[in-house]
This record gives C-alpha cells, sequence and structure tokens, in this order.
C-alpha cells in the first residue's frame, strides 16, 4: 500500500493529503496552516520536497508558498493557473519521481481551466487526487471563475470542459485506482457531495451521477441546475492563492488584541447565540465558532465582504489564537482591526419572542426566511415567509417591510441568530426577534 495521509479541516470540509516515500514527501491541497504537514513528515523521518495544488483554492486559502519558503520544496500546478509564485508546470505528460512513487499530471478543466488530477502509481496501486474536479458522488461545480482569478471562464464553458474531462480523461485508469478528493460533504464547492472521505474509480463509475450515459446538454444541464450560492469571499481566494499567502504566524501576530474594551463599526461576535443576545456591541453580527460543527469561516465570508474591515468578538482571551486562526483560513486575518473580548458596560440586548403568541397569530409578524434559494425552493415552513437569503441579506434588508415585529427563521438556528442580528443592526423600528432552535417545532415532517 502506498503511504498517504489524509488531513480533514471539518468546517471547510476539506481534506489534504500526504504521500511518504523513501524518506520523501509530498503535500497536495495544502490548508492555511502548515504545521501538520511539518509533524507529519518529522513523524515519518520524511522531507517535503513537492507541494501540488489542483488548482487556485477558492473555499480556503492555501500554504503552499509558505511551506516552499520554510523548506525549499518545489511547487507544482498547472501553467494554466498563472500563479504569481515560484512554480514548476505540471500538466499532461509531466511526472514526478518520489522515492518509488510515479506523480502524474492530468489536465482535467471543468471547475477551472486550470484543475489537474494528480496520479500516484506504486506497482500495480494507483490513487487518483482529484481537488475539486471528481468528488464522491459529484463533480466540481463550473460557476466559480466567471469573475476571478487569471483565467475566467464562463459556467457553460466549464460545464462542457467537465463533460469532456469526465468522458476523456478517466477512461485509461483502473477501477480498483483510489479516489481522494479535496472535499467532502458539507462544501459549498459541489452540491452532492457524499459524506464517504475516498472511494474508488469503479465506484465512482458506477454511483457517480457524472459517468451515467447523459447527452452533453443532460450532463451540462443537471450539472448547472441548482448549484449553490457563492460565498463573497471565494474570488478573493483564487486571487490570493494565484499570488500565495503570507505566513500564517507573523500574520496573525500583527492583528491587536484588546480585553474587556469596546468597539465601533463593523463587528462580528463569535460566542454563543444565548450569551449574544444577553448582551452585545451595537452593530454587531453574531457568526457563531463555539464549534467544529459552526460553519463559522463559510458565513464570515458569504457576509463580511473581502477587505471590509471589522473588529472580532471572542468569549476568552485565551481562545484569540484559536479564533484567529479559524479567520485565517479564508484570508480574512488582513482586514481585522483587532479582536476583543467584551466589558461589562454599554451592552445591547436582543427581545425574547413570545413562542406561544407567534404560533397562534403569525399573521401579527413579518417572517423572513434566510435560507437559501434552493432549500426555499424545495418547499416553505411558513406561507407567509418572504425569502431573503443570508449571504444577500445585507444587501436586501432595505427591503423588508417594517410595519410589524420580524421573525427571522432558517432550517435549524444557527443562521437565524446571524440573520436577525444583521436585521439588528440595519433597520429601525420594528423588533427583530430570532426564532432559533424553535424552527424545528414547525416543520413538518
Amino acid at each position: 500500500m502506498m503511504d498517504i495521509k489524509q488531513f480533514e479541516y471539518k468546517p471547510l470540509a476539506h481534506y489534504s493529503y500526504a504521500i511518504v516515500s523513501d524518506g520523501k514527501m509530498a503535500v497536495i491541497d495544502p490548508e492555511r496552516d502548515p504545521k501538520q504537514y511539518y509533524d507529519y513528515a518529522k513523524a515519518k523521518n520524511a522531507t517535503i520536497v513537492a507541494i501540488i495544488e489542483t488548482h487556485p483554492h477558492a473555499d480556503f486559502v492555501s500554504s503552499h508558498l509558505e511551506i516552499h519558503q520554510k523548506t525549499g520544496a518545489t511547487i507544482y500546478n498547472s501553467e494554466k493557473l498563472g500563479a504569481d509564485y515560484p512554480h514548476t508546470s505540471f500538466d499532461d505528460n509531466d511526472h514526478i519521481i518520489l522515492g518509488k512513487i510515479r506523480l502524474s499530471a492530468i489536465n482535467t478543466p471543468g471547475h477551472s481551466p486550470d484543475s489537474i488530477t494528480v496520479v500516484a502509481t506504486e506497482g500495480e496501486k494507483t490513487a487518483l487526487f482529484t481537488g475539486d474536479t471528481l468528488f464522491i458522488g459529484d463533480v466540481g461545480r463550473p460557476d466559480l471563475r466567471e469573475k476571478a482569478g487569471n483565467t475566467t471562464a464562463k459556467r457553460l464553458e466549464l460545464a462542457e470542459m467537465m463533460f469532456h474531462t469526465i468522458q476523456t480523461k478517466f477512461t485509461a485508469l483502473p477501477d480498483d485506482a483510489l479516489v481522494y478528493p479535496a472535499h467532502g460533504a458539507g462544501s459549498l464547492c459541489g452540491k452532492n457531495l457524499s459524506e464517504a472521505n475516498s472511494s474508488t474509480l469503479g465506484n465512482e463509475r458506477m454511483g457517480n451521477w457524472a459517468f451515467k450515459e447523459n447527452s452533453k446538454q443532460d450532463f451540462i444541464n443537471t450539472l448547472l441546475d441548482s448549484q449553490p450560492f457563492i460565498p463573497s469571499y471565494f474570488g478573493y481566494d483564487v486571487d490570493l492563492n494565484k499570488s500565495g499567502a503570507p505566513n500564517l504566524i507573523p500574520a496573525l501576530e500583527e492583528v491587536p488584541f484588546n480585553a474587556r474594551t469596546e468597539a465601533s463599526g463593523l463587528i462580528v461576535d463569535i460566542r454563543a447565540k444565548e450569551d449574544f443576545k444577553k448582551g452585545y456591541l451595537k452593530g454587531s453580527i453574531n457568526i457563531q465558532a463555539v464549534s467544529e460543527e459552526d460553519k463559522f469561516e463559510t458565513w464570515l465570508g458569504a457576509i463580511i465582504m473581502p477587505k471590509e474591515a471589522f473588529t472580532l468578538v471572542i468569549d476568552q482571551a485565551k481562545n484569540r489564537y484559536k479564533l484567529l486562526h479559524r479567520v485565517a483560513k479564508i484570508g480574512y486575518e488582513k482586514q481585522l482591526k483587532q479582536v476583543i473580548t467584551l466589558a461589562d458596560g454599554n451592552l445591547e440586548k436582543s427581545a425574547t419572542l413570545d413562542l406561544a403568541d407567534f404560533r397562534k397569530h403569525p399573521e401579527k409578524y413579518t417572517i423572513v426566511d434566510i435560507r437559501n434559494k434552493s432549500e426555499v425552493e424545495e418547499g416553505k415552513i411558513f406561507k407567509s415567509a418572504i425569502s431573503h437569503p443570508l449571504n444577500e441579506l445585507r444587501t436586501t434588508a432595505q427591503d423588508i417591510p417594517t410595519d410589524r415585529p420580524i421573525v427571522v427563521h432558517c432550517a435549524g438556528g444557527y443562521r437565524s441568530a446571524a440573520g436577525s442580528s444583521v436585521l439588528q443592526q440595519i433597520l429601525t423600528g420594528p423588533i427583530i426577534y430570532d426564532l432559533s432552535d424553535d424552527v424545528k417545532g414547525f416543520i413538518q415532517k
């Protein structure tokens, strides 16, 4: 068996990889914090000699440049990427010898024009590192590169490329080839990703819709239909990854920290919604980062625009660097004015909804559904609700009627904490309520 290690970052459903052979190690699609790769190389008594980027990622910031600068390892990526950092092109017919393992490149455009798949072979064993091209049960979305990166491409062009890739690029590879994607379920880089973290090419040929007999038009229609929203930060991260991000720890140490203080302007408060509602600074948006289940990075980068300056409110000083690391996963540490913990005074409180009255008289309230458009299309929870997806809410909030109290809901309570706090910041007049977890009592089973 090849020596392959998969690293997972759950909040972004991201997988990165290390391959080791004869004391040499290659890292594929590394996340922002390189420490785990250094630690693994040390544990394996190996030297990192190669970093491979399957494409410039949209949903997270990669540490490829930092690893190169620390270790001297060569960065490999498609020449089509137009990378601004030192690199060696890695395209069709190119290969790297890593001990006993041969790493070959296949150009597999579709998710992006510059996507590659890395084919690792050792004897009779084959492993595919497919980036965002081939997922378990799905393929990468083709609509992220219309406005970002060195090479822009329209979604229809990329969908056609993906059809060609799936039809032709994997045909010579064996059924028992292991498939290791860059993402799993929960990523916004595809729409129907499996919970599984790996597969075989044979299983994908049998079970993945993209390998079924499809006409080109049917394939394109399926691929383009009902893709999830695109967070504001995606284009920014493509460009940041194309140039190479600054080293992580120095970047985090530049962010000031102030304990028990106040702030003004745009504020992101990461505390649990129960604590936030008891007391928060005016202008705060409650994007929770309490656990790995919280999609904090995604919603931070969906609600806050790239380069938009903000203050981060945290729960305890000791959690400062842990939370800064999360902000840095999407490259937003540069726009942080400061990190603070709250003083006791001058805090606002959220109103508590009378659930019995709301249940009996929903017509007395304006109900705002902040779920994604695709969720609303599958069915409303409240017939009278007006749809304002959370990723657009700061822009569309002014269109919400203010003649009645407003009740904000999502599907489980996490997003409505953010949504209700956005409306508290923008709208004057109506009382804003967060239906929170109580929404579950209204969902028809």
